[in-house]
């Protein structure tokens, strides 16, 4: 397991803890609000607020950086594998509110599955991904492995079931007005999934293995 030495008792180490999970709990509001905006919900109301947090969570990024760097150059090379982690993970919490702006965007865009058929499905899909987002700090802050890899082993099952479904679209009839912005959500949500996997992976796997999903090279089954 990589992140023993994040039971220290440092108030460096804990300090940064509760960043990453400050981190997790914005990547999740932002998430709720964009997946809201495309079923149905607020859009120009809570624009300002999506906005706002997103630059909070590339502020904290920045701020964990600056402390890794000053906790390094005080205690030296021992500790370099545990920064690796914490800068691995706060890179894809970070590009988790990347996605989450993304699908904002689409409600930006005007597009909204409210009424639609798979509406349904797209609703499970976003109570999911939120309770994984949440789930993926509790994660952190038990260090359970088993729970780690049940996660992450579900997390591969949705970057699946999500390609399948962008597959399905782009053989399908519908017009591009009907599968653009289902393929364009899908694609997003197999991203938040995945990079929620990759912090999780922080808990039981070696530290030359993390960033176990990687986009540019997005075509491991």
């Amino acid at each position: 397991m990589v992140m023993s030495f994040f039971r220290s008792d440092e108030g460096g180490i804990s300090q940064i803890e509760s960043q990453v999970q400050r981190m997790i709990a914005d990547a999740r509001h932002t998430f709720d609000l964009a997946m809201n905006a495309v079923t149905g919900g607020a859009v120009e109301t809570v624009a300002g607020e999506v906005r706002r947090i997103d630059r909070q969570i590339n502020v904290t990024e920045i701020e964990i950086r600056r402390e890794l760097l000053v906790h390094i150059s005080v205690h030296g090379a021992a500790d370099a594998g545990e920064m690796l982690v914490f800068m691995n993970m706060i890179k894809d919490l970070e590009r988790i509110g990347d996605y989450n702006k993304n699908i904002f965007d689409l409600a930006l865009e005007g597009v909204s599955f409210s009424g639609d058929e798979d509406l349904e499905q797209i609703l499970g899909f976003r109570d999911e991904l939120s309770s994984r987002i949440a789930l993926m700090g509790e994660i952190l802050d038990t260090r359970d492995e088993d729970r780690a890899r049940a996660y992450i082993e579900r997390g591969d099952h949705l970057r699946r079931e999500f390609d399948g479904l962008v597959n399905e679209l782009v053989h399908a009839t519908a017009p591009a007005l009907v599968a653009v912005p289902r393929a364009l959500l899908y694609r997003f949500l197999k991203r938040v999934a995945a990079h929620c996997a990759n912090v999780v992976t922080a808990v039981v796997m070696p530290v030359d293995r993390l960033d176990y999903f990687d986009e540019d090279d997005d075509t491991r089954p």
